[in-house]
């Protein structure tokens, strides 16, 4: 690699080399708290970097790699995701992992994000596969890093089992288009005639479909939703949190690379099975979320929904696609931490809040928790002047912008069946009608932990200003990401 290449990667660099380091403190001394501060400032020191490298003009790495504006901002999205998830799971790890080995969390965290900040980048199916092999395999180990739960490594062997099927039908489905069309990077596909005939077609036509199945499954998306709500829950808070945000909004990063640079827009096909999915996700995602009882799994279906919404902008394509997937991942993600990180701070210190009944009269014991809370909650549902309502605004005039009607209808039906549940946990949270659980848990030592719970809620506070101020003002994002190429 030239000067430049590595200049241009600068953030990426300094998080590879924060992880040596941090692996080198872990070889040489073992403590909490010193491996927490130093991932901090990893993370800090490479999303400083983001903004002082910013690019003004695309620079590509050979067919590798390209890096742009557009690249940039996701990867900012990430590390400030990792940087709030980093934060929540010093607290998860205090209260819920009784064993003393906690340092590797960080370093698998730091690895996860490092493979979803090169996944943005990525123009050929060789960075894209090892980068999201990177993220994949970290996740196993994370999901399943509270070992002494039995649903933990429950969850952590089904994400594994699944994750590496669907790694199998992507690679099956990379040789079979690269059969097809003998190149393997995004912008050489475009010039690639959708009129193919004969054994060419078959091939790229199955191709494409195996390589849907493997994306279906990373987002989540119906009908390769099944590992979603057994992961959340397995999961601690914060991870589930960290797949939500950081994993599949990587992933949307990459299929909106794919399809602007490949143009798979030509292929109606493609776009009908897209379409297919997104429609299926949204009402079977939200009818699903309808029946839980268990907030974490109502959370996880909600989620299918969420990346079906998500999926219009992408399908509809257009002057809007990029900017109206982009603004509503943003808000996604502001939003879902908000709701994982208020799970990780009601929980007591033997067993995370997950029921529903465990929020009754939260309105009355912690009203801050609470109001945060409902925030969250209103804008996941799209309620007038939080930041969910202007993303979904802008998603649905992406739709109607390209007359996608079944797209549009499926949205609006799918929207008015998710207010059931959010306002329904806004309704028992008023309640008083549970005992009053502990306002500062306490360590096996009797030793107080309000520092850390300090800082988890300062988080929480600043996720909370901020779906309110971009639900009023989302004037200076938009901004930002109308300028991103």
């Amino acid at each position: 690699m030239s000067e430049q290449d590595i200049t241009s990667l600068l953030p990426v660099v300094i998080l590879c080399g924060g992880i040596l380091l941090t692996l080198l403190l872990i070889a040489m001394r073992r403590r909490h708290v010193l491996t927490f501060a130093l991932t901090l400032v990893i993370l800090l020191a490479s999303l400083i970097a983001v903004f002082m490298s910013w690019p003004e003009t695309s620079y590509a790495i050979s067919d590798l790699f390209i890096i742009d504006a557009f690249g940039y901002y996701y990867l900012a999205l990430i590390l400030l995701t990792t940087f709030v998830v980093a934060i929540f799971s010093y607290i998860s790890l205090r209260d819920f992992y009784p064993e003393k080995r906690k340092e590797e969390f960080y370093l698998l965290l730091m690895l996860a994000s490092l493979g979803a900040g090169m996944l943005v980048f990525s123009t050929h199916f060789i960075t894209l596969f090892v980068s999201l092999e990177i993220l994949s395999i970290s996740l196993y180990t994370l999901i399943a890093y509270y070992r002494e739960r039995e649903k933990a490594i429950e969850a952590g062997l089904k994400y594994l089992i699944l994750a590496a099927l669907a790694a199998a039908f992507l690679l099956l489905g990379m040789a079979l288009v690269y059969a097809a069309s003998g190149t393997m990077s995004f912008s050489a596909l475009s010039t690639i005639s959708s009129d193919l005939t004969g054994t060419s077609q078959v091939m790229l036509i199955a191709g494409i479909a195996l390589m849907i199945v493997g994306i279906g499954f990373e987002l989540a998306a119906v009908p390769f939703h099944m590992w979603t709500p057994d992961i959340y829950e397995g999961a601690s808070s914060p991870i589930s949190a960290f797949i939500a945000s950081v994993a599949k909004g990587a992933i949307v990063a990459i299929l909106l690379r794919f399809f602007i640079l490949a143009d798979l827009y030509r292929f109606e096909n493609i776009v009908w099975v897209f379409t297919i999915l997104s429609v299926l996700s949204m009402v079977v995602g939200n009818l699903l979320a309808l029946l839980q009882d268990n907030v974490k799994r109502m959370l996880a279906y909600s989620s299918i929904a969420h990346f079906g919404y998500l999926l219009v902008a992408i399908i509809a394509g257009g002057e809007m696609a990029v900017p109206a997937a982009t603004f509503y991942l943003t808000i996604y993600v502001i939003s879902i931490l908000a709701a994982f990180g208020l799970i990780t701070l009601v929980s007591k210190s033997e067993e995370e809040a997950i029921d529903i009944e465990d929020y009754q009269g939260l309105f009355w014991r912690k009203p801050f928790l609470a109001l945060a809370f409902t925030v969250s909650l209103l804008s996941l549902a799209g309620i007038p002047l939080t930041a969910g309502f202007t993303g979904k605004f802008f998603v649905l005039t992406a739709g109607v912008g390209q007359s996608q009607w079944l797209l549009v209808i499926a949205l609006v039906i799918g929207s008015v069946i998710g207010l059931y549940y959010y306002l329904r946990v806004i309704v028992v949270m008023m309640r008083q009608e549970k005992d009053v659980v502990p306002t500062i848990r306490l360590d096996p030592k009797g030793e107080s932990k309000v520092s850390s719970l300090l800082a988890g809620s300062l988080a929480l506070m600043l996720l909370t200003v901020f779906m309110i101020w971009l639900g009023a003002y989302p004037s200076w994002l938009l901004d930002i990401i109308n300028g991103l190429p």
